[in-house]
């Protein structure tokens, strides 16, 4: 069987303050045909969010250029709770709005030396709640009225904490964070404010060459010609399914990055990757209608 993807390019976002690299930092791993047209690996450590993005405009221009379809995977969210951007007064498709949002709001520095990620989940909670919720976990100095240092009491109030996809991650014995976490160890919080509004960058540079999924595809099994209209399909991924074995002297991180690339490739390889867009059996239909609209879906969730 033909492969859906020619390459797959898997990108671990960062809310880092300075120039970084090694474990925990940003990372871009691509799996690809070398030039005897064999599947190899490489990986990228850029040290900031803006070299990260450069490159990867480089990486996807170049696969362009060679007509090969990308699965460009992501490790941050793609949307939030279903309800998130009623309570914001966002008009239009929820997830786009939401994209549109972040990227409207967000300010990062080129050289990773600031961003405005607590004032942006401040803004939310302010629209949202006019509370310190349900954002919360800034460092003290980001603290103010619409943002805590710790977990508020009484939790989310009537805000649901994870999405659906995170709750089935859950079932399945994993332990997520909820995106509204801003600071800690395996928060995902702020990398999503600021890896949201990159994705919404790069979508409206590549057009109708690319995707998002399930928002723009359906939430269902995907085959060739699902996806012959577009270069890139983006997805959020489920990196707990490809545990990482790091090899002598690679970080953590780039062992993540390099199990999630590689794991794909192989699932595409079996033709085994199509079946993973599509919903677990016996998905309702109002859950259909959150995860395609604003919640989006971890791929192998």
């Amino acid at each position: 069987m033909a492969r859906l993807f020619d390459a797959y390019v898997i990108v671990d976002w960062t809310a880092a303050e300075g120039r970084k690299t090694g474990d925990q930092s940003l990372w871009i791993g691509v799996v690809k045909r070398d030039v005897r047209f064999r599947f190899a690996y490489e990986a990228h450590n850029p040290a900031t969010r803006s070299e990260g993005e450069a490159l990867l405009r480089l990486i996807l221009a170049d696969l362009a250029k060679k007509g090969q379809r990308v699965l460009l995977g992501v490790d941050f969210g793609l949307g939030f709770p279903a309800g998130t951007a009623k309570r914001l007064g966002l008009s239009g498709e929820p997830w786009a709005a939401l994209w549109k949002f972040m990227a409207g709001n967000v300010v990062d520095k080129p050289d990773n030396a600031l961003n405005n990620r607590f004032a942006v989940a401040a803004k939310m909670n302010r629209l949202m709640t006019d509370e310190a919720r349900p954002f919360w976990g800034a460092p003290a100095r980001f603290a103010q009225r619409w943002m805590s240092t710790t977990k508020p009491e009484g939790g989310y109030g009537d805000t649901p904490e994870f999405r659906r996809t995170e709750k089935a991650a859950k079932k399945k014995g994993g332990l997520p964070k909820a995106v509204w976490q801003m600071h800690g160890a395996g928060v995902v919080g702020g990398q999503t404010l600021l890896g949201m509004a990159m994705i919404k960058r790069l979508t409206d540079e590549l057009g109708p060459s690319v995707a998002a999924w399930p928002f723009g595809t359906g939430w269902r099994a995907l085959d060739k010609a699902d996806l012959e209209p577009l270069g890139v399909l983006i997805a959020e991924v489920h990196a707990p399914l490809f545990p990482p074995r790091p090899e002598p002297g690679e970080t953590r991180s780039a062992a993540a990055v390099r199990a999630v690339a590689e794991g794909l490739s192989r699932l595409d390889e079996k033709d085994e990757l199509g079946k993973l867009f599509a919903p677990p059996k016996g998905t309702g239909e109002k859950d259909i209608a959150a995860v395609t609209s604003e919640e989006g879906w971890m791929l192998g969730a």
